[in-house]
């Protein structure tokens, strides 16, 4: 394929995009990426992304819901570009390039037009991205300074390599990405997250393998297939890729295989701007405010947004953000970027939207009062159990749920939460679903627009209970942190005392609104609703290889009594 240079008129004049740069790997390979020039003369800072999902398919064509939404939730952002070159979960050109930044943008080894083994994830696919950013630091376009900017998988990636160090990698903007491979990626509580890996791995990576015949995706310039000009039949396809499904279920527990996809903290130290945002349950939102608390980094600021990160990711107020965080690094302006709140936090209200910010100088936010709730009959209470209660469900059931409310006066919680739970199985294991909700005085549940749900609950947490085992360094009082490196199988019926993590939240519940605690063996679902999208959207766990009916379909038990005080401890500010 034979690069090209084409002049593209957007909403603020010409700029230009040099197609099908070939850019050089260490094993002599070649990776085909498109340059959108900035117009400006002299040396400018790179903004670059490396991925599967094709750097020349639109955004309409990858997902036409995003791009609908978009249009019809963000007309400030039509209204401020033309959108031609907008492809998933990468920055818009055209807001880079008139503000003095090249944008590169990468298909990854064995997708779109780049040939070779897709193995998506994994340290060869890293070390690509370093060579690519050592690449593009020294060419004669470049100032010397590459950022990372995307969204999801175009985040996750950036805490790995950024661990791995190359030299000209600046800093970096990780927005909405998950940094643990195990917890956030793959399993969440041990375990597996088949729902969305099984389409994210068909819908998105393999209809953009190279030399697929079958794609439909269609480049933007040439309305040709996507995946190149060479074709291969199944056979030969399935030759040039990894196994993703399957490389997961042969790994259940956190061994070597997910630690050679985790980055090691320890080694990130340049400046990262992490943006979060609660609408990422069940993939992205815990690993990436994991990955701002652990970096070593000084330089470093957290953001925890509202709503689908699809959408905020190309808000001009967010565009602003990411591109001053970029001029105080990339082009080292003295912009008084120090001065930003080190960590802001979104507080959401009970009608989807967005009441103020918090903000502070750590995560949790400083002054939170960890509230602990305990189970008492089906009520959640401040008081310590006084008698014993037993509370039996089925676990392929709705489950059992634990109110507080109504509220006598209003409640606002922002941060993590726990669930203590006392709990026992008739077989030799069990999975816990928790799930915070809310409801209104007239039993209207409050819901919120996220990424891929757009009726998701306040939170939810997930646990095998043969995983149950804590890290005691790395556990904390409001986040327990469970190693999943050992399998200790229960004895039927016996009590067993489990934490189970629940992902952070924000939410301003008035006076006589009402906080349920439910308790689930399998995903919540609103099961009175028809479609994919009843709660948890695709980010369901039901691989019967990974959760066997004749273990997990079992009778389950909570116990709260003085000696067995189940609880849920809440971040109220």
């Amino acid at each position: 394929m034979p690069s090209q240079t084409i002049e593209i008129q957007g909403k603020r004049g010409p700029f230009v995009m040099e197609r099908n740069v070939q850019i050089p790997m260490r094993d002599g390979a070649n990776l085909f990426a498109n340059l959108y020039r900035s117009t400006l003369s002299g040396a400018q800072p790179v903004v670059l992304s490396l991925g599967p999902y094709g750097k020349d398919v639109h955004l309409s064509q990858f997902m036409p819901p995003a791009f609908e939404e978009l249009k019809a939730r963000c007309p400030v952002v039509t209204a401020n570009s033309t959108l031609q070159h907008l492809v998933f979960e990468t920055p818009d050109p055209e807001s880079w390039v008139y503000e003095g930044y090249h944008v590169l943008k990468i298909d990854s080894r064995g997708a779109g037009k780049s040939p070779g083994m897709l193995d998506v994830n994994s340290p060869a696919e890293f070390q690509d991205l370093y060579d690519a950013i050592e690449w593009a630091g020294v060419q004669a376009w470049c100032n010397g300074r590459v950022g990372l900017l995307g969204i999801s998988y175009y985040a996750a990636g950036q805490w790995m390599i950024a661990s791995l160090k190359p030299p000209h990698l600046a800093a970096i903007v990780p927005w909405q990405g998950a940094s643990d491979f195990y917890r956030d990626r793959t399993r969440q509580g041990g375990i597996f997250g088949s729902g969305f890996a099984k389409r994210w791995w068909t819908r998105s990576v393999l209809r953009n393998q190279y030399a697929n015949p079958d794609s439909p995706f269609v480049d933007i310039v040439t309305g040709e297939r996507n995946t190149g000009p060479a074709v291969l039949d199944a056979a030969a396809l399935e030759s040039k890729r990894k196994d993703y499904i399957g490389q997961i279920l042969a790994h259940p527990l956190d061994d070597a295989f997910y630690r050679a996809r985790s980055p090691n903290f320890d080694q990130i130290d340049i400046p990262a701007l992490v943006v979060a945002n609660y609408g990422g349950l069940g993939l992205h939102l815990r690993g990436t405010v994991e990955g701002f608390l652990n970096i070593a980094s000084k330089d470093k600021w957290l953001k925890v947004q509202s709503g689908s990160y699809f959408l905020t990711f190309l808000m001009p107020e967010n565009v602003k953000l990411q591109q001053r965080f970029f001029d105080r690094y990339l082009k080292q302006l003295d912009n008084g970027w120090e001065r930003e709140s080190r960590v802001e936090v979104s507080m959401r209200s009970v009608i989807d939207g967005v009441e103020g910010n918090l903000t502070g100088a750590s995560w949790p936010l400083e002054g939170t009062k960890w509230t602990t709730l305990y189970l008492s009959g089906k009520r959640l209470s401040p008081s310590l159990p006084t008698q014993a209660d037993r509370h039996d469900y089925s676990a392929w059931s709705e489950g059992v749920s634990f109110e507080l409310g109504p509220l006598q006066e209003d409640l606002r919680f922002a941060g993590p939460a726990v669930a203590k739970l006392f709990v026992s199985s008739s077989t030799r294991d069990m999975d816990l679903f928790v799930t915070l909700r809310a409801f209104d005085e007239a039993g209207t549940e409050v819901t919120f627009f996220s990424a891929t749900e757009p009726r998701s609950p306040v939170s939810q947490g997930w646990l095998r209970v043969s995983q149950r085992a804590l890290d005691p360094v790395k556990t904390l009082p409001h986040r327990p942190y469970h190693t999943h490196q050992t399998t200790e199988l229960l004895n039927p019926h016996e009590v067993y005392a489990v934490e189970v993590e629940i992902w952070p939240s924000s939410l301003h519940l008035p006076k006589g609104y009402r906080l349920i605690l439910c308790v689930q063996g399998q995903d919540f679902e609103r099961l009175n609703e028809v479609g994919e999208q009843r709660g948890s959207g695709w980010f369901l766990h039901n691989d019967p290889q990974d959760r066997p009916q004749a273990i997990f379909d079992t009778q389950c038990s909570i116990y709260s009594s003085p000696e067995h005080p189940s609880y849920l401890l809440l971040p109220v500010i």
